[in-house]
C-alpha cells in the first residue's frame, strides 16, 4: 500500500512515516510544505490565539510571553504544545476549527482585543467571524508556508496509477500537490490516478478544495489527527481489497 504524505520535513514527516509503517503501509514522503519564519512574534491583547504547533514553537523560540492574555488555542494539537512549552490555555473549542474558536469566542470577544497569530494561509473564516463578534481583530503572520523546492514526485506515481492512497492535511498541500503536478505536465493524469486511489484529508475546508478541484474525497476522519487519518486511510484501503 504507496501512501503518500505531504506533512513539512521535520518531526511531523517522521511521525507520519514511523506510523505508517506500523499500519503496513509503504509512505511516499512529498514534503508539500516547508516553514518560512517572519520573525514576528503575537502582539499584546486581551486575547492571543494560537492555531498550529509550529506557530507555537516560532512564538515561544522568539522570547513571546503573553502576559495577562487569555490563551486560546484551535485545536488538541496545538493545545499540547502551548503546554510543553509553558503556557496555560484557556480556551480549546469543541470543534477543531475556524469556526469552532469563533463559536467558543463570541460570547467573550464583543470589545476585546484579539490576536490571531498564524502563518500567512489563515482562514478569514476566524478573523471575519471574530470581527463579526464585536472584537477588536489584530492578526500576525508568524511565518510564511511555501512549496519545497523539487515536491511533487507523488505526482508522477498518481499520474501511472501507482499510488494507493493520499493524504492531505490542508488545503494547501492539495494546491501544491496539483501545481507540482502541472509543472509537470501531468495533471490530469495524476487527478484520474487518484480517483482509484484512498484520498484522505484533514477538515471540512480542505474537503471542499479538494472536491472544487476535482478530487474525490473518501476519508474525513471525526477528529482532526494525522492519525486519525492515517489509521481511516489504511482500513479504507484494506476494506476495498477485501472487495
Amino acid at each position: 500500500m504507496k501512501v503518500a504524505i505531504f506533512r513539512p520535513d521535520d518531526e511531523r514527516l517522521d511521525e507520519a512515516v514511523t506510523l505508517l509503517e506500523s499500519l503496513g503501509a509503504e509512505p511516499v514522503a512529498d514534503p508539500m510544505l516547508a516553514v518560512k519564519p517572519t520573525g514576528s512574534t503575537p502582539q499584546d491583547a486581551d486575547f492571543v490565539v494560537l492555531t498550529s504547533k509550529t506557530g507555537v514553537e516560532l512564538a515561544h523560540k522568539a522570547g513571546w510571553s503573553p502576559d495577562d492574555a487569555t490563551v486560546c488555542a484551535i485545536g488538541d494539537s496545538t493545545a499540547t504544545a502551548l503546554r510543553e512549552h509553558g503556557y496555560d490555555v484557556d480556551t480549546v473549542p469543541d470543534e477543531f476549527s475556524s469556526h469552532g474558536l469563533v463559536a467558543a469566542l463570541s460570547d467573550r470577544a464583543q470589545g476585546e482585543r484579539v490576536e490571531v497569530a498564524r502563518s500567512d494561509h489563515g482562514s478569514e473564516v476566524l478573523t471575519d467571524g471574530l470581527a463579526d463578534a464585536g472584537a477588536d481583530v489584530h492578526e500576525t503572520v508568524l511565518y510564511e508556508l511555501v512549496r519545497p523546492e523539487g515536491a511533487g514526485r507523488s505526482t508522477e506515481l498518481a499520474a501511472e496509477g501507482k499510488l494507493d492512497a493520499a493524504l492531505f492535511t490542508s488545503s494547501l498541500t492539495v494546491g501544491h500537490f496539483l501545481t507540482a503536478a502541472e509543472e509537470r505536465g501531468i495533471r490530469g493524469e495524476a487527478v484520474a490516478g487518484l480517483e482509484a486511489a484512498v484520498v484522505g484529508v484533514i477538515g471540512e475546508p480542505t474537503r471542499e478544495t479538494a472536491r472544487e478541484h476535482g478530487l474525490q474525497v473518501d476519508v474525513v476522519p471525526e477528529v482532526a489527527s494525522f492519525d486519525q487519518l492515517a489509521r481511516g486511510a489504511v482500513d479504507r484501503l484494506r476494506n476495498k481489497a477485501e472487495l
